[in-house]
């Protein structure tokens, strides 16, 4: 998978949260970690001398390892395929994709994990029937292993499974679509929502990317009195968590003349936020 592909020249890669890389990992994962670093140093002929089933024994510890690496500085595409090519050499990656049907919830959580940290491809679809599933614990593995995964594929899974069931969170929403959409992606779903919970998800998904590019369009969503209140409302939040100084005058204006209390008020606590970054910090 290219992750340029949710690139558009500012930092749009959205800004949650760090890997952890906890020091009482397993064996199984120390072993991953090496093999991997091996491989992206270029050796083709690396192996992950572990077993799937080693793998899925400590899944969180594993993932965590493998999104180390996928997520390393200067990795980019060569540096997936390498990592897709090494799971295929060492004969993990039909294993791990059949684990996602097996019968055991526990296992199924598991390897959804690791398919999303790794960014298989060929996973999508089994882990986009994972969304659906009737364990509530495997569900929220494979809403996070799409948003991981990345692209447009991911993005329609993750509206189809929403638009059906409304049974995504709305922070996990948003979150996903910060991590799994695209530019483009992003720039539908606020033109053309399909609902009003979208376009909150889409609004903030902005917001978590801290996508300055988008401050113009979330700054006419906010003085637009045609949206629903609540897209206004996470526009206002967006703009402030993005914290782009340019749009202080806007949320200003809002703050003075909009008719609607609630909207004044999160106008208001976003200026004062963009504000305070502005200001200098004492010495």
């Amino acid at each position: 998978m290219d992750p340029s592909h949710r690139s558009n020249g500012s930092n749009t890669r959205p800004v949650i949260q760090a890997t952890p890389r906890g020091g009482g990992r397993s064996r199984a994962a120390g072993r991953v970690d090496r093999v991997l670093n091996t491989a992206l140093a270029g050796e083709r002929a690396a192996v992950l001398n572990v077993s799937a089933a080693e793998m899925l024994a400590d899944p969180e510890a594993v993932a965590g390892v493998i999104q180390a690496a996928v997520d390393r500085p200067g990795v980019g595409v060569m540096g997936h395929w390498m990592i897709h090519e090494l799971f295929r050499r060492s004969e993990l990656h039909d294993e791990l994709l059949n684990s996602l049907a097996s019968p055991d919830p526990g296992l199924r959580k598991a390897a959804a994990r690791i398919c999303g940290a790794a960014r298989l491809p060929e996973s999508a679809l089994w882990i986009s029937d994972l969304v659906e599933d009737p364990d509530p614990h495997v569900r929220e593995v494979a809403v996070r292993s799409l948003a991981r995964l990345g692209g447009r594929r991911a993005v329609e899974q993750l509206m189809a499974a929403d638009q059906k069931d409304g049974q995504i969170p709305l922070h996990r929403l948003a979150i996903s679509l910060a991590r799994a959409a695209s530019d483009i992606d992003i720039e539908a779903l606020m033109r053309q929502p399909g609902s009003e919970r979208v376009a909150v998800a889409a609004v903030l998904a902005c917001g978590l990317r801290r996508d300055v590019l988008r401050v113009s369009p979330l700054l006419g969503i906010a003085h637009d009195r045609r949206w629903p209140k609540q897209v206004r409302l996470a526009a206002c939040k967006a703009l402030a968590t993005i914290g782009d100084r340019s749009a202080a005058d806007g949320l200003n204006r809002l703050t003075e003349s909009d008719p609607e209390p609630d909207i004044k008020k999160a106008a208001a606590r976003a200026h004062r936020r963009l504000l305070k970054r502005a200001l200098p910090r004492p010495r």
